[in-house]
């Protein structure tokens, strides 16, 4: 990537090559967290805090807050499928591979509660050359009611996906 790009990501004192997919610090509690979070030092979606079980399975606790709230005291349909993908694409991180989203099929099953505790699981499923197939559900921690369900085929990138991105979008400031 060039020096110069206007794509570059910068964070005085932080220390990270912008250019490896892995850069994401993680939140006190160990939540890796993207480029639009990191200055917040905490996941803007909700999600407090992630493990990998001994299983595989991805478990992270979220709360939607109500700054994401789209029907009276539920959560904008636009926030869950957003939760959702960030479920599916950690598990990829969690096992230390890079993947980004090629489908997102996402099962919206109840109205999502602002402020109430969330579980989210996500979990492999299957795999066929590049592609990473990932199962996803949202449910309420008291009860364990299912709010959302998720099925994603996540493609499998190299280290280089970024860069090679920030070029291909150079050459099409000329283009149309």
């Amino acid at each position: 990537m060039n020096e110069n790009s206007q794509y570059q990501h910068t964070d005085p004192g932080v220390g990270l090559d912008p250019s490896s997919p892995f850069s994401a610090p993680e939140s006190a509690d160990g939540m890796r967290l993207c480029y639009g979070c990191r200055r917040l030092q905490r996941c803007r979606l909700g999600i407090e805090s992630e493990r990998l079980d001994d299983k595989g399975v991805v478990i992270s606790h979220v709360v939607c807050e109500s700054a994401n709230e789209g029907g009276p005291e539920v959560a904008h349909g636009g926030w869950t499928a957003g939760v959702m993908d960030e479920l599916v694409g950690h598990t990829l991180l969690l096992n230390e591979e890079f993947g980004v989203t090629g489908t997102l099929t996402v099962k919206f099953v109840r109205p999502v509660p602002i402020g109430w505790p969330l579980i989210g699981r996500a979990w492999f499923t299957g795999r066929e050359n590049r592609k990473v197939f990932v199962r996803a559900t949202l449910v309420l921690a008291s009860s364990g009611a299912v709010l959302a369900e998720a099925d994603a085929i996540m493609i499998k990138r190299p280290d280089t996906h970024f860069e090679q991105h920030y070029q291909w979008l150079e050459g099409q400031r000329g283009a149309g």
